[in-house]
């Protein structure tokens, strides 16, 4: 474990998983522009110390940076018991981590789906219920899960990471009922694609008009979440567009719309896969 300034007794922080870069970052510079001190983790430690000092020297918060591995429960397990020695005590936690592999579900290997499961349903599971046991108990203590808009449909070519995040979505509306009496609340973010890697970009545009209208900015997502979960709102559906798409789809039998998003994904793989071709000729 890092630290960037020195820890107060008094002080209480904001977990952030998967903040190392993209969304998790964004909610990284978003919550330190308010002033709230951070408690980062992510798979890599170099870009988490880079932004903890970058954080840190902007806005004179206190940064603790943790690198962790959240698909391994021994990992997993180390973390927290750094946590309960070290008497870290938390207001929000901010599950960003997730991943997806992206294909033809029996094409991928089982590793690759014990992956998505491991990282974005049991390592988001265990840090809620490690968080929760050090939570600081003069705070109303804020949970926000991200999903994703795919949690609403049925998608073939990203079977395993769909299922995933109904998961989550289905979860976090069960658990926000649940801690009431803890004085919690839970927020569950479901936004539809985001500019945050070379590969999302790239997904983004082979997916055309419908990948252009629904694509949300990460600083703009981060803003209006951290705004609905202060105010102790459970769902975040970024974008007015995605919003209809949301309530549409729910309008429509789940085999149609399957059929529809895997005529949709069979088209944007095609035109994916021309791009590269010309790129490399």
């Amino acid at each position: 474990m890092t630290q960037f300034a020195d820890r107060s007794a008094h002080r209480s922080y904001v977990a952030i998983t998967g903040a190392g870069g993209g969304l998790g970052k964004a909610f990284a510079v978003e919550c330190a522009s308010r002033g709230w001190d951070l408690f980062l983790t992510d798979l890599s430690p170099a870009p988490l110390e880079q932004l903890a000092v970058s954080l840190y020297n902007a806005y004179s918060i206190d940064v603790v940076v943790y690198p962790c591995d959240l698909t391994d429960a021994v990992a997993r397990t180390n973390l927290f018991e750094t946590i309960r020695s070290t008497g870290l005590r938390f207001w929000a936690l901010i599950n960003v981590a997730g991943l997806d592999y992206e294909g033809l579900f029996y094409q991928q290997t089982s590793q690759q789906i014990r992956t998505i499961i491991r990282l974005n349903i049991e390592g988001t599971l265990d840090m809620i219920h490690s968080l929760l046991e050090y939570r600081d108990p003069l705070q109303v203590f804020r949970i926000i899960n991200v999903a994703s808009l795919a949690a609403f449909y049925p998608m073939p070519v990203k079977a395993t990471y769909a299922a995933s995040k109904r998961f989550l979505l289905d979860f976090s509306r069960a658990l926000r009922q649940e801690v009431r009496g803890l004085g919690a609340t839970v927020t569950v973010l479901c936004p539809a694609g985001m500019p945050t890697t070379s590969a999302c970009i790239q997904a983004i545009r082979a997916q055309g008009w419908m990948g252009q209208i629904t694509t949300c900015d990460v600083g703009r997502v981060a803003n209006q979440t951290l705004n609905a979960a202060l105010a102790g709102r459970g769902l975040v559906i970024p974008g007015l567009i995605n919003r209809m798409l949301q309530t549409l789809g729910a309008l429509v039998p789940a085999p149609l719309v399957a059929a529809l998003i895997g005529s949709r994904w069979k088209s944007a793989h095609q035109k994916r896969a021309l791009d590269q071709r010309l790129a490399e000729s």
